[in-house]
């Protein structure tokens, strides 16, 4: 059942962390066999190596700093626990990214993943949250910072499949996305705003400025699409948890790709989400500045002794 509860939330985060860490995994182990992904063994081995290591490091030097415990201290379980967000970012990057046979670029893009997570924090409720996907970040900014670095093709997700095969494995990632996503994550909401923007936008394309229909749509018919659906931007830390909202956020995302087709930006899917992450954090801010000034301009109540209203009242 899909729940937005912050409590169930909570309860529900490291189960579907589990699950997408497995997914992932099982997924690069079996592209790298069996589909026919392009990229070396060595890339995800240095960007797993890398978000590894500086999430332990940020980690050491945070507890350091607040004389606490170490989060991944007591258990090898522990340990495991706490590096699954860094797992499912470093398998992302390298499984997304195509920078030939450098292996720098990936380490580079695991780097500001992770970073990013520390860096850029907007306040939420009494704290302050990382508000930029991790994985799209690193992502996004590889691709800014470095031209000849390009996205994994499409193709080697299925290169080696035929027959049944070309079926098969898309039905997997729609059926496993969806099943954790309803279950654990609960943001159906924000994947049906995604897919129902992604529609008008490639509608409205081809009626105002000339796109054939069905090239517009014809993203969605990648193994790419699938996975930055259901395992990329419904990302639980970096997105909102009231249904309205996520539905919003996925249009946004939608808007933003359409915005950028238009200006015939490649990777679109990728610097749409950046958008839209970068727009609810300024949002965030703002109305934490908003509503901090408000509390300050309420003046404080301070509580009057008994025995001074009876004093009045006498």
């Amino acid at each position: 059942m899909m729940t937005t509860d912050p409590a169930t939330a909570r309860a529900n985060r490291l189960p579907a962390l589990r699950r997408f860490a497995a997914a992932i995994t099982i997924l690069n182990v079996l592209g790298h066999t069996v589909f026919g992904f392009e990229q070396s063994w060595a890339q995800p081995l240095v960007a797993l190596a890398t978000t590894y290591g500086i999430e332990l490091l940020i980690e050491v030097m945070s507890a350091w700093a607040a004389r606490r415990p170490l989060g991944f201290a007591g258990s090898f379980g522990r340990l495991v626990d706490f590096l699954l967000p860094a797992h499912i970012t470093g398998l992302a990057v390298a499984m997304l990214l195509y920078a030939n046979e450098r292996l720098a670029p990936i380490a580079f893009a695991a780097s500001v993943a992770i970073g990013s997570k520390v860096l850029i924090r907007v306040p939420v409720g009494d704290g302050a949250r990382h508000c930029l996907n991790p994985s799209n970040t690193g992502i996004a900014a590889t691709l800014l910072l470095f031209p000849w670095v390009g996205i994994a093709p499409p193709y080697m997700f299925t290169e080696n499949l035929t027959g049944v095969g070309d079926w098969f494995l898309p039905l997997v990632i729609v059926l496993s996305g969806t099943f954790l996503n309803t279950r654990f994550t609960g943001k159906v909401p924000l994947i049906l705003g995604w897919l129902g923007g992604f529609v008008i936008q490639a509608v409205l394309r081809s009626s105002w400025f000339g796109t054939p229909l069905v090239a517009a749509l014809l993203p969605m018919t990648g193994m790419a699409f699938l996975l930055f659906t259901f395992y990329m931007v419904t990302d639980p830390g970096t997105t909102p948890s009231a249904p309205k909202a996520q539905f919003a956020f996925g249009a946004a995302v939608a808007a933003a790709y359409a915005v950028l087709m238009l200006a015939h930006v490649v990777f679109g899917l990728f610097f749409a989400l950046l958008a839209a992450c970068i727009l609810r954090g300024l949002g965030l801010t703002i109305l934490a500045a908003v509503g901090g000034r408000r509390s300050a301009a309420i003046p404080e109540r301070v509580p009057v002794p008994v025995a001074a209203l009876e004093g009045v009242a006498s």
